[in-house]
């Protein structure tokens, strides 16, 4: 979408975008980021100039996990926030703290296993490793208990008629897991892109399956709102989005066939190398994350995710998962740009 066309179309839905003059204050939205894959869109819509067309200016505050963001969320400290809608995230919000769960910001339907199963080179060579139940005993790395990487080893575990505990599991981040794997102190390993490219590239590791494999169109990864900010300024939240949906069409233009081999693909590269600080040539080689360009979210998948949640004894209280999506955003975004058509962002 050209800049005029795109400010005339945000004018005649009657959401204030036109672009400040020089001089002229932008407004701050503060944005939680983790430095990871997902947090693309973000980037996108700062790069490209999406937020300054609404009147924005972005401010990310880095963090070195999601987690971390609930309390600041809560507080009105962050406005904006992206991460796994974990046990912890539900715990939160159980316990009173308001956040609602806005879009999309990385899912797994098939194709698009950017999380996936690794095993240890040496065990798929002895033999050691042949199918998931094989599994069993095994010490298997996962970011933390309770995240959407913890579904994803259920899930895993039940291809061979295996149950969770029935391997040991290891703690530590993605990036933690490519060493483990070289010193061989993890048999297995639940891991994310880039990271998984990047351990199966020192030779120490094998892609067993994606997790579009094993657990398909899991909605892995969400943006979320603080309440101060969804409600205390709605103006500003839907303007948000309308950038945000722009920079997930534009992603959406990069990806071909589980890869980013698309028409935007070398743009897109350019920044996510430059901006999140990863490697060229593994973000063209690892399996890339699906976005949906409008920004929907698979509340079907959030509502299995949290009843595991349940039954491992992990959510203290009850939230209803229905009613912490709030797709208002996204659908007045996508009211506004129009249908999503390739190459029009």
């Amino acid at each position: 979408m050209k800049r005029a066309e795109f400010l005339a179309t945000v004018a005649a839905a009657g959401v204030s975008a036109a672009t400040p003059a020089v001089g002229q204050n932008l407004e701050t939205v503060n944005i939680g980021s983790v430095n990871s894959v997902a947090d693309t869109p973000f980037v996108v819509a700062d790069r490209k100039g999406y937020f300054r067309e609404v009147g924005i200016r972005a401010n990310f505050v880095h963090f070195d996990a999601a987690a971390n963001m609930v309390a600041p969320l809560g507080t009105g400290q962050l406005d904006v926030g992206g991460g796994a809608p974990s046990a912890g995230l539900y715990n939160a919000i159980a316990r009173g703290i308001a956040i609602k769960i806005v879009a999309d910001r990385g899912s797994d339907p098939p194709g698009y296993g950017f999380s996936g199963l690794l095993v240890r080179k040496d065990l798929v060579q002895s033999g050691r490793y042949k199918t998931y139940a094989d599994l069993k005993g095994l010490k298997v790395a996962e970011p933390a208990k309770g995240t959407s990487d913890m579904i994803q080893v259920v899930k895993a575990c039940e291809k061979g008629g295996l149950k969770y505990d029935d391997v040991q599991h290891i703690f530590m981040s993605f990036s933690d897991m490519v060493v483990a794997f070289r010193n061989a102190s993890i048999d297995a390993a639940m891991a994310l892109e880039p990271w998984a490219t990047q351990a199966i590239d020192d030779g120490y590791a094998v892609r067993i399956a994606g997790s579009d494999v094993y657990y398909p169109n899991e909605q892995i990864t969400v943006v979320v709102y603080a309440n101060q900010f969804a409600q205390g300024k709605p103006d500003l939240a839907r303007r948000f989005m309308v950038a945000y949906v722009r920079a997930l069409r534009f992603y959406h233009d990069a990806l071909r066939n589980g890869h980013l081999a698309g028409p935007t693909a070398n743009d897109l590269i350019s920044i996510m190398s430059s901006d999140l600080h990863l490697e060229p040539t593994i973000l063209r080689r690892m399996v890339a994350a699906w976005m949906d360009p409008n920004g929907r979210v698979n509340v079907k998948s959030l509502t299995e995710d949290y009843n595991i949640y349940k039954q491992f004894g992990l959510i203290n209280g009850n939230v209803d998962v229905e009613k912490i999506v709030d797709m208002s955003f996204v659908d007045a975004a996508v009211k506004t740009l129009g249908p999503y058509r390739p190459g029009r962002a």
